[in-house]
């Protein structure tokens, strides 16, 4: 299961903006092991968009997924990878009120012992992007 490090609550309090790390396979592709998050506290959610979240049954433990729509007692949730588990089809629709963020941007820190230039390059252009909704995931992940 995706999950940001507990980092993540302490700036919550002073800015609207936070710092997470993806652990955990449950968002490859769009998100890896490692991966460091901007998490937008508070900010309007639609179906698509990348979500930090209090775990439904343990609330000590955050996790990253995919806002797949609204339901009946709040968003239903979905990992990107159909392998990984973790999401909505275990625990149900999650309450607005345990939902903490969207997160806006993804950078991917650079893998230990790449060292050719092509490599660095590659590397360089692919390291910050941004997080967009992604409607068609939305779509896809609901006929699960």
């Amino acid at each position: 299961m995706s999950e940001p490090s507990q980092e993540t609550e302490r700036g919550r309090a002073l800015l609207p903006f936070g710092v997470a790390e993806v652990t955990g396979p449950s968002m490859v592709p769009t998100l890896r092991h490692g991966d460091q998050l901007l998490v937008h506290y508070g900010a309007r959610l639609r179906g698509g968009d990348v979500i930090v979240l209090r775990h439904p049954f343990q609330q000590d433990l955050l996790v990253v997924k995919r806002a797949a729509e609204r339901r009946d007692g709040g968003w239903w949730v979905l990992g990107d990878n159909a392998y990984a588990g973790g999401d909505s089809t275990d625990y149900g629709a999650v309450p607005d009120e345990l939902v903490l963020g969207k997160v806006r941007f993804r950078y991917r820190p650079r893998p230990r012992g790449q060292r050719s230039p092509f490599a660095l390059a590659r590397w360089a252009l692919s390291a910050a992007r941004p997080v967009l909704c992604d409607r068609s995931a939305s779509r896809r992940l609901r006929a699960r």
